[in-house]
């Protein structure tokens, strides 16, 4: 039997999810319901190749626009704290908080570095060249994304605009939630996982003078971070009276140290009570799970007691979504964006718009119902038998951490219809599916143990690619209650700050709850198996060209 206080909960948190291209807010309840949603698009902007750019008071207005609209009508004294997660993207701010541009155009509304900006490019080879003993915290090589090769660029292409007038670097989470109390503050989690910060050491003083970013020592880090707190620990007193206003909320309520958009994914799954649905997890700790969350790019987390080092896979980082966990983090650089890419670029995209509108389905749904209705008697995944992807069109996060790979597809034909169309799409799918796979079965080799896929993310929502990475992978896919599993990760802060739980633990026991699981098709095995290996050799065959082509 259920309590008063379960049949109706006293207390709402609101999480704010700042992704690729848009801001989304919810009212979630200490169940973990999702009570209330909204949606606003940010401004992008891409002046030349690889070089990705925002503005943070575009972003901030879209918080405020769409959090006014979740708490509409709601009782402000039962909402009782706020979390934000953000992409890990770069905020650059003068002394005095105003934004300063990272554009030669010297436009400083767009002060924003996107995480997948890949400007960075020499930055993060000479860097890596150094060897210096950070990067072992980083699978052993660091990536274009993150913030030191990004910080470096600015320093040697933009010193007098932006450089020696910056005050403060921000990662977008930690830039958020100093915008809503003005505390300064930044989280673990992106210190740890972006700026090579170590929960055990701090900061280490001779990576930046290694690298020529000396500077940033001074003043004991204050331009980067000085004063670090747990993800969901509470921020000075709360939300102040001026973000308050703009935000719609209660002045003072708690505030919390903010998480990466992957890892509230991460936070908002990996601890869902798993039991009456038949997994073997249920009887394995939770280092057993991998949680995937997948959108723009895709990103695998998994969790251990001890740190595990696993070549091109992010990490081990400490405390970084867990507290008492080191995390593991792996990628892929593009999931959805190539999915889109593929599809959008097929001569028959403006047939399959139309028929998908004329049925007032997404494109995604009548392309699955297209692929059962070609099948004929076989398994859908068997129709890509000559058709194979190799998807790092943007470059390999993980395992290989090889930002030159390129895409790659072989057995394409003179068609041009829809089924054409169809079928590379599987292929896509397929391929980042078996990314996933190669990225388990390294993390596996270095020490991990992983039995259960928690998926989420806008991906997560396509049925189809649900089945490829349960049949892929041979692992069963969990998928939450509900679906915008980061927006509950984001609330799971805020109720954590809030002290209405007593850790992170117990708060995502509470308010995380499976909805559906989706096992794999054992019998279609082998047919996936000789697909892998096929997978596999594409990458090597890349390579092969390129020693040729580089070749005297």
């Amino acid at each position: 039997m259920m309590s008063g206080r379960d049949q109706e909960p006293s207390h709402y948190y609101v999480g704010i999810d700042v992704g690729t291209g848009s801001v989304r807010a919810a009212l979630v309840d200490q169940r973990g319901l999702l009570l209330a949603f909204a949606e606003q698009p940010i401004k992008k902007w891409e002046p030349q190749f690889n070089h990705h750019e925002q503005s943070s008071e575009d972003i901030w207005a879209a918080c405020c626009l769409v959090t006014k609209e979740v708490v509409q009508g709601i009782d402000a004294h039962r909402i009782r704290g706020l979390g934000f997660d953000a992409t890990c993207s770069l905020v650059v701010l003068d002394k005095e908080f105003h934004p300063l541009p990272v554009n030669h155009e010297g436009d400083s509304s767009r002060n924003v570095i996107m995480w997948l900006d890949h400007r960075a490019v020499s930055q993060v080879h000479r860097i890596n060249e150094t060897k210096h003993r950070v990067l072992q915290y980083v699978g052993g090589v660091m990536s274009v994304e993150m913030q030191a090769p990004k910080l470096l660029w600015l320093k040697e292409n933009l010193r007098e605009i932006c450089w020696d007038k910056a005050g403060h670097f921000f990662d977008l989470p930690d830039f958020l939630s100093w915008k809503a109390t003005g505390v300064t503050a930044r989280s673990l989690c992106s210190l740890v996982c972006k700026w090579t910060y170590s929960a055990e050491k701090g900061w280490d003083d001779s990576f930046w003078k290694m690298i020529g970013l000396e500077d940033l020592i001074d003043d004991n880090y204050s331009k980067i971070g000085n004063l670090v707190l747990l993800p969901g620990a509470s921020l000075g007193i709360g939300l102040t009276p001026e973000a308050a206003r703009e935000l719609g909320l209660p002045s003072g309520i708690a505030v919390a140290a903010s998480l990466i958009d992957a890892h509230a994914g991460g936070l908002g799954v990996i601890g869902a009570d798993v039991r009456g649905h038949g997994l073997t997890c249920e009887r394995q700790p939770v280092t057993s799970r991998l949680a995937v969350i997948c959108g723009t790019s895709s990103c695998h987390m998994g969790i251990s007691k001890d740190p595990v080092f696993v070549p091109g896979v992010w990490g081990p980082y400490f405390s970084a979504m867990v507290p008492g966990f080191w995390l593991n983090e792996g990628g892929q650089s593009v999931t959805g964006k190539l999915i889109d890419h593929m599809v959008q670029g097929h001569p028959a995209f403006p047939e399959l718009q139309a028929k998908a509108t004329a049925r007032c389905q997404s494109i995604y749904a009548y392309l699955n119902g297209h692929l059962d209705l070609i099948k004929k008697a076989q398994p859908v995944g068997f129709l890509t038998v000559d058709l194979h992807v190799w998807p790092d069109f943007h470059g390999n996060r993980s395992p290989l951490a090889d930002l030159t790979l390129k895409g790659m597809v072989t057995g394409l034909t003179l068609s041009q219809d829809l089924d054409d169309l169809a079928i590379l799409y599987l292929a896509t799918v397929q391929a980042i599916a078996f990314g996933t796979r190669f990225i388990i079965e390294t993390m596996e080799a270095a020490g991990h143990s992983l039995s259960t896929l928690f998926l989420c993310g806008g991906l997560s929502k396509n049925p189809l690619f649900v089945q490829m990475h349960a049949d892929i992978t041979g692992m069963p896919v969990v998928l939450s209650q509900e679906v915008e599993s980061v927006l509950v990760g984001a609330a799971i802060l805020g109720a954590c700050a809030s002290g209405d739980f007593t850790s992170v633990q117990e708060a995502m026991a509470r308010m995380s709850k499976v909805g559906k699981v989706v096992f794999p098709e054992h019998a279609d095995k082998k047919y996936y198996d000789k697909k892998y290996q096929v997978f596999l050799r594409m990458v090597e065959h890349q390579k092969e060209y390129s020693a040729i082509m580089n070749g005297s």
